[in-house]
């Protein structure tokens, strides 16, 4: 069957070539005249026929099976004036053509964009948000700077678990399930301690593509869900940078041209950004009251780097060289020392040969991540994760069809130790790799879109080969009605310490699939040691009206294996590791109106979240039945000078396991000498309910509210200050209950903060 599949897509792209041999094709970019930035969503046209197309996120389009002769080529985009370009297509033959457009001078803020909508009718798009930095900046910030890490948070299917060493879940997938992508390369660990903030520096994102199931097979390696984050280029006219400073941080951005952007000239571009924390000083001072009696105050440091050098070429080829360190601490003499860091770097290229139908792109890069913890009267735990990446992609567009195939290869290296509550150490030094290959189609047959894929992943450490195929596909049944659905099969190899009971863990150890015996469920020994699930989604897409867009999605993920670290061993003879099924289901639903100058976008979200550790079926500590977002931002004028945002959530409450009461906890250090019948045991043992997460904490809510306002010096230069207010009615939100002491957490209480952003 498998090489059935394979013979029918090498036929169907060689097909796909005879025809466009018969005629030309035109492709090219299109920049910003200015910062030679690529303009996305741009829409293409050749005068006098129905042949067009629209710009990626690299500016780059497609025009195929053009027939032979003279056009005129035309680019519209809103805030830009027109541009047209004369081009002559022989058959058979590849034309390129560069384009760069100038903004306009006329007001459009009466004009919508339209090009977004376009692309929703002819790709399908399931379980997919793209998220870009203007719709991040758009939410009310806590302690007055934007991130990602808070607007993924309002996307319908994400749960966050707490503002403290929260976590997040995607539609039923814990942490270690979501792959997080910075241009090609795995973040292990891509959120800070504090939680209102992740790695990545918001100006310098070009895009977010969150996808929360169903996924193509060109993602691999993950069962649950992918947060794919791409940077932009440093500018290319001019130096620019910010300088920006807040009670919590303070970041620069600094950018420029090495070599200018010239249309039909190579141009090479920098960009690096800084960022440091301050709560750890100024969380003393400026908010005590969130902080605990002992004014420990928020013990939470993090830096994080980044640089870039990009090199775009004439034929629109271009070359990225990058590199990070991202940096984070949690500092509590009380409780314990917690450290990580994520280090690495890489090469990204896209290849645009002038002779050929084919675009290459690919990754070579390695990323590294290492954490430890101290804690009060228990052994260090250490935890290290080595990934060297290649990847290589072939991408062939067709008139009305695509075909895209690539290669993957990832070498990783595992250094784990832990020492659990009971004495017992758990260790794992491995070095593996994974192998991945991947085909792709789409097609266009009128109103009906598919995506068929399929991908096969080697995982040599195991012996293990997988056949994952996938399916996605849209329907437009009118032009503002589309119906659209995915399934798929999905596996991974990558393990995590942290456990579903912890309510806060800031430790969070990788490893690799075992390669010891794992008893299922049944009490038999598994075959194949991986993580796996299969994806079901299906919804509709509806314009109520031209501004107002409704989107309503049903998903269902089975998760037919997990395996889980016993982390609650108290013999040798255990075994270090458990298999636990699950599954995850329910429904999300979401309005968006976009006006001018205002912006509107309600999300709810009903689900259901169960794993079944063979003993009994639970759900899990993340299992939100119901979660409502709702963010509004308008402009309070026409030159948006004034901006005001809110933004409210209300989410159902956690489920918990019950305390039914305390006993002494002898340790039996001493061996079997231990005087256990006069010795006063010094640690308290908690009798937990035999119902696992039978109780439900109190419901959630929170309003935030923003006021930004912008005041220009000159064409480039200018100030924006950030007045916000977190938990506006100080809602005393539970973040954990202390058993030991009796004592209820709360997340933060009301936090005001102003920040100031100067830019150049």
């Amino acid at each position: 069957m498998r090489t059935r599949f394979f013979h029918l897509l090498w036929v169907l792209c060689v097909l796909v070539s005879q025809l466009n041999g018969q005629n030309g094709t035109i492709r090219g970019n299109v920049y910003d005249k200015s910062s030679g930035s690529p303009i996305i969503y741009c829409n293409l046209q050749l005068d006098g026929t129905n042949l067009g197309a629209t710009t990626d996120l690299e500016g780059f389009f497609v025009i195929s099976n053009v027939p032979a002769g003279e056009y005129k080529l035309m680019a519209t985009y809103v805030g830009y004036d027109s541009i047209t370009a004369a081009v002559k297509v022989r058959a058979g033959a590849i034309v390129y053509q560069s384009l760069t457009m100038s903004e306009s001078g006329i007001n459009l803020g009466e004009v919508s964009i339209s090009a977004a909508r376009e692309q929703q009718r002819t790709t399908v798009n399931i379980s997919q948000i793209s998220v870009s930095p203007r719709q991040i900046k758009s939410l009310p910030s806590v302690g007055g700077e934007a991130d990602i890490v808070q607007y993924l948070q309002v996307l319908p299917g994400v749960i966050s678990t707490g503002d403290q060493g929260g976590q997040i879940y995607i539609r039923g997938g814990a942490p270690v399930q979501n792959k997080i992508l910075l241009d090609g390369l795995n973040i292990f660990n891509p959120f800070h301690s504090i939680g209102f903030y992740s790695v990545f520096e918001t100006e310098l994102i070009k895009n977010v593509d969150v996808l929360t199931g169903g996924f193509g097979a060109e993602y691999g390696g993950r069962i649950s869900a992918i947060v794919d984050i791409k940077t932009r280029d440093g500018n290319k006219g001019r130096p620019s940078g910010f300088v920006s400073n807040g009670p919590f941080m303070v970041k620069a951005l600094a950018e420029g041209p090495l070599r200018k952007f010239k249309e039909g000239q190579t141009s090479v571009s920098y960009v690096f950004t800084a960022k440091k924390s301050l709560i750890e000083q100024t969380s003393k001072s400026l908010y005590s009251y969130a902080a605990p009696v002992d004014s420990v105050g928020l013990p939470f440091t993090f830096q994080d780097l980044y640089g870039k050098l990009s090199v775009n070429m004439p034929n629109g080829s271009k070359v990225n060289v990058f590199g990070f360190n991202f940096e984070d601490a949690y500092k509590n003499p009380l409780l314990a020392t917690i450290d990580w860091k994520n280090r690495g770097g890489g090469v990204n290229f896209n290849l645009i040969p002038a002779g050929s139908s084919i675009i290459v792109d690919g990754l070579v890069g390695f990323s590294n991540y290492a954490v430890g913890i101290v804690e009060k009267d228990s052994e260090p735990r250490t935890s290290a994760i080595d990934e060297l990446s290649a990847n290589l992609n072939f991408t062939f567009f067709g008139n009305q069809n695509e075909i895209r195939y690539g290669l993957e290869m990832r070498s990783i290296r595992t250094d784990f130790e832990f020492v659990n509550p009971f004495g017992l150490r758990l260790a794992q030094e491995q070095n593996t790799t994974e192998l991945g290959f991947y085909v792709k189609y789409r097609q266009i047959l009128g109103r009906l879109i598919l995506e068929p894929s399929v991908r096969t992943q080697y995982y040599s450490s195991l012996g293990a080969v997988t056949f994952e195929p996938r399916i996605g596909v849209k329907y437009n049944i009118t032009d503002e009605v589309r119906f659209k659905g995915a399934a798929g099969r999905y596996t991974q190899n990558i393990l995590s310490t942290s456990n579903e009971r912890d309510v806060v863990n800031l430790f969070n150890g990788f490893l690799t699939g075992p390669e010891s015996i794992v008893t299922g469920l049944d009490g038999k020994a598994v075959s194949n040691k991986l993580q796996l699930s299969n994806h079901a989604v299906a919804g509709v897409e509806i314009d109520l009206t031209d501004q107002l867009q409704m989107n309503i999605e049903g998903y269902y993920k089975d998760f037919p294996q997990l395996i889980v670290v016993n982390r609650n061993k108290t013999e040798k003879s255990q075994a270090d590791y458990t298999v636990e099924t699950g599954q995850a289901y329910g429904i999300d639903l979401s309005l968006k109106y976009e006006a001018p100058r205002l912006y509107i976008w309600t999300t709810y979200s009903h689900g259901y979240v169960k794993r079944n550790d063979g003993e009994q079926v639970y759900p899990t500590i993340f299992d939100r039945r119901h979660n409502v977002n709702t963010l509004l931002t308008y402009d309070l004028d026409k030159n948006s000078t004034w901006q005001a945002s809110i933004r409210w959530n209300l989410g159902s409450g956690f489920p918990f396991t019950k305390t039914k009461g305390f006993y002494n906890y002898l340790d039996f250090l001493g061996g079997v000498g231990t005087p256990y019948t006069t010795e006063n045991p010094a640690n308290v043992g908690i009798l937990y309910s035999e119902t696992r997460n039978g109780g439900r904490l109190p419901y959630y809510h929170r309003l935030d509210f923003s006021l930004q306002k912008k005041i220009q010096f000159s064409k480039h230069a200018g100030v924006e200050i950030n007045l916000s207010v977190t938990n506006v009615y100080d809602r005393p939100n539970i973040f954990y209950f202390d058993r030991l002491n009796y004592e209820r957490v709360d997340q933060l209480p009301i936090l005001p903060t102003a920040s100031a952003k100067f830019y150049f």
